[in-house]
């Protein structure tokens, strides 16, 4: 057999020799594994989708993902947000890991450190992370809750209270234009891509292609009031009679003559008068 190789210079993945020839593991379950370590961090990809889109069934996909597990390749863990909810974590190893001890607690309401003894410690363990009431002001407090309203039905949205904080200033500017959760879970959740590899990316996105425009100011009054007589005027101030720049017209005759058809009489008697006069 000769084994022919190409060099690199991007796009490619370094894995172990005892992962490729791994004889405990199906030739299905080590072509999914390689699938899913080549993938970045922070990829999220159901095994439902995985099946879809692939040649196998969900039925295989499911059987190696099992393989995977009880190798120590494959493990998903949960993990209680600092909000609250509860999400299910995937993590792929390229080494098997030991399984974890029997007996580990489920999470629990009320502590931060309630997930899985053996999960894989963050990126940065010297941070320190940002509880709820540690948020700047109530503006930042308010952002944050109306975005984790809006994001709640789409699992593959799912933020971390430092991510959220992070988009507060847009969506601060979508509550001052008036919107809502719902708006925003219009404008954020429909037509997202797949797979979803940063949600945080596709979140700050949309918020600032879809801003909506600023509310528009209520149009001024087509006329004011003199402030002496109360007559009608094109801007506010007094009228010209009441500034001594004009006088005052003179007020209408008052109407004696009764209703309309009285009026009408009074004029067709004036105009036979009129004419029945000499010299006419």
């Amino acid at each position: 057999m000769q084994i022919h190789r190409s060099a690199h210079a991007r796009s490619f993945t370094v894995l172990p020799n005892g992962l490729l020839q791994d004889r405990r593991l199906s030739f299905t379950a080590r072509g999914l594994l390689v699938d899913l370590l080549s993938r970045p961090d922070g990829w999220r990809e159901d095994g439902r989708h995985m099946a879809d889109t692939s040649t196998q069934g969900r039925g295989a996909v499911r059987r190696a993902l099992k393989e995977l597990t009880e190798a120590g390749y494959y493990r998903v863990v949960r993990v209680r947000l600092p909000d609250g909810t509860i999400r299910s974590e995937a993590h792929v190893f390229d080494v098997p890991q030991l399984p974890p001890p029997p007996g580990v607690p489920r999470p629990v309401a009320g502590g931060r450190e309630t997930g899985r003894p053996d999960a894989p410690p963050e990126k940065n363990p010297e941070e320190v992370p940002t509880l709820p009431g540690e948020l700047p002001d109530e503006q930042t407090r308010a952002a944050v809750a109306t975005l984790f309203r809006a994001i709640r039905p789409e699992p593959r949205l799912r933020l971390g209270l430092a991510e959220a904080r992070t988009l507060a200033p847009l969506v601060g500017q979508w509550l001052e234009r008036g919107s809502t959760a719902a708006d925003l879970a219009h404008a954020l959740i429909p037509g997202l891509p797949v797979p979803l590899h940063s949600p945080v990316a596709i979140l700050r996105d949309r918020l600032q292609r879809k801003l909506p425009p600023p509310r528009a100011e209520a149009p001024p009054p087509a006329y004011a009031e003199c402030s002496g007589c109360h007559d009608p005027v094109p801007r506010p101030g007094l009228c010209r009679p009441c500034a001594g720049l004009a006088p005052r017209p003179a007020a209408a005759p008052t109407d004696t003559t009764g209703t309309g058809a009285a009026r009408a009489r009074a004029a067709l008697r004036s105009q036979r008068t009129l004419t029945a006069a000499p010299g006419h």
